[in-house]
C-alpha cells in the first residue's frame, strides 16, 4: 500500500491533467496590475516584511497610535514562509512568554475576522500532544501544569480518550497524552492579509513589490531605508524579513547580526477521505513520531522535523517570493511512514501535493525580537522555527510595546536578540546548528541538555587541562563551561547518555564537590564571566556609574560593591559586583550571556566623552573561584600574604603576586556565600597560577568542581542570579536585595524613584524560598524550574530556579509569590505575614509536594541543623 501511494503521488507529478492544474493556478497571479503608488518621502517607522510578522508589528502599531508607518513587501503580502504556513495555532509551549505569545495570539486571531469582515479561516479545533513514553508524558504534564495556572484549559488524558477525540489514531503505543481543546487552525495568509487590512484602515501605509536594499545609518542611529524605488527617510526600522532577514542585516555599512538560517520544510497534503474528516476534529502532534497531523478540507495536512534535516541557501539571497522547493519523496519517507503507523487507514488514501518550503531557524530554537545591539531603532522580529502563526500576534504586540513604550509588557529576554553575540553569526556555524535544532523541535528536552553543534568556540586558556581531568562541558554564550568532573573509573557513557526528569546519575559527583567546597577548597574556572573596565582621566566614571547603579560605588580604593544596574521602573537590567581599582578607574564583573545586553546598556547612557572609557576585558582574564574554608590557606602560601579577614576583608580587591605572575586581581567574593577568592588572572599566565594552585592545595584536599556545585551552594543560600531569577520586572524590593540599595546617597540613580515608592507602598510580589518536605529525592520527579507555586491551595506563582541541597538534604526551589484578591482577582501587597503564615505546595508535572517557606536565607537553618546534630551526637554519647 505504501508504493501504492507513492505511485499515486508521482502519477499526479506527471499526467497532464495535473500539470494544467497547476499551471491554471499559476497563471491567475500572473494579471496586469496598476501603476504602483509612489512612496513617502518620509515616515517615523518603516517595517521590511509582508508577512504574519511585518503586518502584526503594523497592526500593533497603529493600535498603540503610531500611524506614519509604512510597511514595504518585496513580492505579495504574504507570499513568503507565511503563505505556505501549516496554519496550527498551539499554546503548548515550555517557555513561558512563548505560552503567553501564543494565548494572546490565539485570541486576536478569534476576533480578527468581525474585527476586520476579512475571513481568517479560524477553527477551534483543540490538539492532542501524544506520548509513546514516560518521559515524553512526564514532559506534558509539565506543560500542562503551566497552562492550567495560566487560565488555559488543558488536560492529560489516557490512549482511549485519544481514540474517542480522533478515532483514526492508532493507539496501540501510547502512554496518555495531552489535550488543549481551545488551541485552533486558520489560514495563515488569510490572518496576515486581515492584519494588514486594519492597520491599512489605521492609517498604516503598505507597499508591495517594494525591495529594500539596506538601512541608511549615521552615529549609530536608523536615518532611512534605500529601496529599488527610492529612498524613505524614518525614524525605526524593523527587520521582519524572515528568512532574509539576515542577509538584509548585513546589506549596509554597519551589518546587524540576526542569527538564523533556513531550513527545507516538508508537509502533504491529501484528497478528502471517503467521509471527508470533521473540520473541528482536533490536531494532533506525535512528537516521538515527528510529526503533526490536522484537517485540510476534509483530507489531511502532514508534516514533521525529520533527523537529517536540508539547510539550504547558505551561500546568499534566493528567489524574491517563495515558491514550492522540488520535491523529495525519499527523504520524507521516515515522516510518511510514521504518519501511516499513527493512521493505518490513510494507506490508500491519495495525496494531492508534497510541499516544500523554507522555514527559519535560529541557534537556541527560539525567536529573535528587539533592538539591535549595534543600531539605535533598528528592530527585529524573525526566526520563528516554524512557530511562526502561533507566536505572530503576540510577538508583533511585544514589539510595538518595546518601540512604543521603550519596554514590552512581559519579560522578554529569552527571546531578545542580545542574548546573541557576533559569534552566532557565522554561516558555517548557523548551518551546522540548524542541522541540531531541526530535529530538537521533537527531541525529549529533558533538563540541563546542551547543543551538541558549534561547540569549543569560546574556550579558558585551560581547557585542555581540565578536560584531560574528567571535566563535562556545557555552553553559554559560546563559552565552555564546566557541569562537573568526572572520577576516574566512571563510566562515561552512561553518564553522558543518562537524561532525566528524576535523580540524575552526577548526583553523588556533584554531591562529593559540594562537600569539598564546604570542608577543604575547590577550584572553579568562571573565566566566561563578562567583564568591563571603565575609567577616566577626571571624575566622569564614578559620576556616570553613581547614576547608572543603584548602590554607592563611592567607595575606598580596593572595596567590591555589588549592584544592580536597574531601568526607569526599578528592575534589574544587570546585577553585577564592581571593584574600584583606583580613584578613577572600576572593573566590573557580570553574568556571562550579559555580554552584549550591559555593552549596550552602558554604551548608550554614558555620554560620548573622550575623557571616559569603556572597555570590554572579558577575553583579558581567566577567572578561578577557590572555594572553601581551605582557600585562605592556598592564597596565603602562595602569595606570603596574610589573607585572612583581618587582613583581607570580605568585599575586597587588590592586586598580587601569585606564584611566578604579578597583577592578579584577588576579590574576597565567590558567589556562593561561601568563604574564599576569586582571582582575575592575566590569560598569559592562567595555566601557571592554576598549577601552582592546584599543587598547593595537595595539602588541604583540593580539587576541581564544576557549576553545578557552584549552583547548589548559591541557591541553599538564597542567592539570586540574573537571568535566572532577576530580569527587568524584577526589582530589589522585591528579592530582598534592599541592602544593595542606597535611596540616599546624594545622587540620583536610575529607577529610583520607582523604588521609593515599593518602599512606601509595598510590593506585589517577594522572591522566597522553598524547603520540599514530603519529596522524595531518589524516586520523585524533580523540580528544575518553572514549576507552579500553591499557597492554600491557589496559585500564587512560579520557581525560577531550584537545586539539591547537599547540606539540607533536601531541594530547594526559589522563586516568587504574588497575593491575588480571592473575590477580584486583583493584585494585593505581598507583606512578611502574608508568606510566613500560608501552607505551600509546589507542582512537580501535576504532582505537588510541601513545601516550607522562606525569606532570609539558610546560615540560621544550618544554625538549628547543626545544633540538633550536636544534640542527637551527645546524647548518643550518653547513651
Amino acid at each position: 500500500m505504501f508504493l501504492r501511494l507513492l505511485s499515486d503521488v508521482r502519477w499526479q507529478a506527471t499526467h497532464p491533467k495535473w500539470r494544467r492544474m497547476t499551471c491554471s493556478r499559476r497563471s491567475t497571479s500572473s494579471t496586469a496590475e496598476p501603476a504602483p503608488v509612489p512612496l513617502p518621502a518620509e515616515a517615523q517607522v518603516v517595517i521590511c516584511g509582508g508577512g504574519i510578522m511585518g503586518t502584526s508589528v503594523a497592526y500593533h502599531l497603529s493600535k498603540m497610535g503610531w500611524k506614519d508607518v509604512v510597511l514595504l513587501e518585496q513580492g505579495r503580502l504574504a507570499a513568503g514562509t507565511t503563505r505556505f504556513s501549516a496554519g496550527i495555532v498551539s499554546t503548548a509551549r515550555h517557555l513561558s512568554v512563548e505560552l503567553k505569545m501564543a494565548d494572546y495570539s490565539n485570541k486576536l486571531y478569534q476576533q480578527l475576522e468581525q474585527e476586520t469582515g476579512v475571513s481568517t479561516g479560524y477553527v477551534k479545533t483543540g490538539s492532542i500532544s501524544l506520548a509513546q513514553t514516560q518521559d515524553r508524558l512526564i514532559s506534558l504534564k509539565r506543560i500542562a501544569s503551566s497552562l492550567n495556572v495560566m487560565g488555559i484549559p488543558c488536560e492529560i488524558i489516557t490512549p482511549k480518550q485519544v481514540a474517542q477525540l480522533h478515532p483514526l489514531i492508532n493507539i496501540h503505543d501510547l502512554v496518555g497524552a495531552m489535550y488543549v481543546p481551545e488551541d485552533a487552525l486558520v489560514s495563515s495568509a488569510n490572518v496576515s492579509l486581515a492584519l494588514a487590512t486594519a492597520a491599512s484602515r489605521n492609517g498604516v501605509q503598505i507597499h508591495e513589490r517594494t525591495s529594500v536594499s539596506h538601512v541608511s545609518i549615521q552615529k549609530g542611529r536608523v536615518t532611512g531605508v534605500e529601496t529599488d524605488r527610492g529612498q524613505i527617510k524614518c525614524q525605526y526600522f524593523v527587520n521582519c524579513a524572515g528568512q532574509w532577514a539576515y542577509e538584509l542585516g548585513h546589506s549596509g555599512k554597519e551589518p546587524v547580526h540576526i542569527p538564523l538560517h533556513a531550513c527545507e520544510h516538508f508537509y502533504l497534503l491529501t484528497h478528502p477521505l471517503k467521509e471527508p474528516l470533521a473540520s473541528n476534529l482536533p490536531t494532533i502532534v506525535d512528537p516521538d513520531g515527528r510529526i503533526y497531523i490536522r484537517n485540510w478540507q476534509g483530507g489531511i495536512l502532514s508534516g514533521g522535523f525529520e533527523k537529517n534535516p536540508k539547510p539550504l541557501f547558505t551561500e546568499g539571497r534566493n528567489q524574491l517570493e517563495i515558491q514550492n522547493l522540488q520535491e523529495d519523496w525519499d527523504h520524507f519517507e521516515p515522516l510518511l511512514s510514521a504518519l501511516l503507523r499513527r493512521m493505518p487507514d490513510l494507506e490508500a488514501l491519495q495525496i494531492m501535493q508534497l510541499v516544500n518550503c523554507p522555514e527559519s531557524f535560529t541557534p537556541d530554537m527560539r525567536c529573535i525580537m528587539g533592538e539591535s545591539p549595534t543600531v539605535r531603532g533598528y528592530f527585529v522580529l524573525a526566526g520563528m522555527n516554524s512557530a511562526g502563526i502561533s507566536y505572530g500576534g503576540g510577538a508583533g504586540k511585544y514589539l510595538a510595546e518595546w518601540m512604543v513604550n521603550g519596554y514590552p509588557s512581559e519579560n522578554v529576554w529569552p527571546l531578545d536578540l542580545k542574548r546573541f553575540g557576533t559569534l552566532q553569526s557565522s554561516r558555517t556555524f548557523l548551518r551546522h546548528r540548524v542541522m541540531e535544532v531541526m530535529p530538537l523541535m521533537c527531541d525529549l528536552k529533558v533538563p540541563r541538555w546542551d547543543f551538541q553543534t558549534g561547540r569549543q568556540l569560546r574556550t579558558s586558556p585551560l581547557y585542555d587541562r581540565l578536560d584531560a581531568q574528567g571535566a563535562r562541558w556545557m555552553e553559554k554564550h559560546g563559552f565552555e563551561r564546566v557541569k562537573y568532573f568526572v572520577p576516574p573509573g566512571t563510566d562515561l557513557l552512561d553518564l553522558e547518555q543518562s537524561k532525566t526528569f528524576y535523580k540524575p546519575d552526577w548526583f553523588d559527583i556533584v554531591g562529593s564537590e559540594v562537600k569539598c567546597c564546604k570542608e577543604a577548597v575547590c577550584v572553579i574556572d568562571m573565566s566566561s564571566f563578562t567583564k568591563f573596565e571603565i575609567s577616566s582621566t577626571g571624575d566622569e566614571a564614578l559620576e556616570n556609574l553613581q547614576y547608572l547603579f543603584s548602590n554607592d560605588l563611592d567607595v575606598p580604593v580596593g572595596h567590591v560593591v555589588h549592584t544592580g544596574m536597574l531601568n526607569e521602573k526599578g528592575g534589574y537590567e544587570n546585577d553585577c559586583s564592581i571593584a574600584r581599582l583606583s580613584k578613577r578607574s572600576f572593573f566590573m564583573i557580570s553574568p556571562t550571556d550579559q555580554q552584549v545586553h550591559c555593552w549596550t546598556w552602558l554604551k548608550n547612557r554614558l555620554p560620548d566623552d573622550s575623557n571616559l572609557t569603556l572597555e570590554d576585558v572579558t577575553w583579558k582574564y581567566t577567572a578561578l573561584n577557590l572555594i572553601g574554608p581551605r582557600a585562605v590557606d592556598v592564597l596565603s602560601e602562595l602569595s606570603y600574604a596574610p589573607m585572612t579577614p583581618e587582613h583581607f576583608p570580605s568585599l575586597f580587591c587588590k592586586e598580587m603576586s601569585v606564584g611566578y605572575a604579578n597583577g592578579i586581581r584577588v576579590m574576597s567574593i565567590t558567589h556562593t556565600g561561601e568563604p574564599g577568592f576569586v582571582l582575575y588572572i592575566p590569560i598569559e599566565y592562567a595555566l601557571h597560577v592554576y598549577n601552582e594552585v592546584m599543587n598547593m592545595g595537595q595539602k588541604y584536599g583540593i580539587r576541581n568542581a564544576g557549576y553545578y556545585a557552584l549552583r547548589s551552594l548559591r541557591i541553599e543560600k538564597f542567592f539570586a542570579f540574573w537571568g535566572q531569577d532577576l530580569d527587568a520586572f524584577t526589582t530589589p524590593m522585591e528579592c530582598g536585595r534592599e541592602f544593595q540599595v542606597k535611596l540616599e546617597k546624594g545622587t540620583e540613580f536610575i529607577g529610583q524613584e520607582a523604588l521609593l515608592e515599593q518602599k512606601q507602598n509595598g510590593v506585589y510580589k517577594r522572591f522566597t524560598m522553598f524547603i520540599l518536605e514530603d519529596h522524595d529525592t531518589d524516586t520523585d520527579l524533580w523540580p528544575w524550574w518553572g514549576e507552579p507555586i500553591f499557597r492554600n491551595g491557589r496559585y500564587v506563582g512560579k520557581t525560577t530556579s531550584s537545586a539539591y541541597s547537599y547540606t539540607l538534604e533536601r531541594h530547594v526551589c526559589l522563586g516568587f509569590v504574588h497575593h491575588f484578591d480571592e473575590k477580584t482577582g486583583e493584585e494585593l501587597v505581598v507583606t512578611a505575614d502574608f508568606i510566613n503564615n500560608g501552607d505551600y505546595a509546589i507542582d512537580i508535572a501535576g504532582q505537588r509536594f510541601q513545601a516550607k517557606a522562606k525569606l532570609y536565607p539558610f546560615s540560621s537553618l544550618f544554625t538549628q541543623r547543626r545544633r540538633k546534630d550536636e544534640e542527637e551526637l551527645s546524647g548518643y554519647q550518653r547513651e
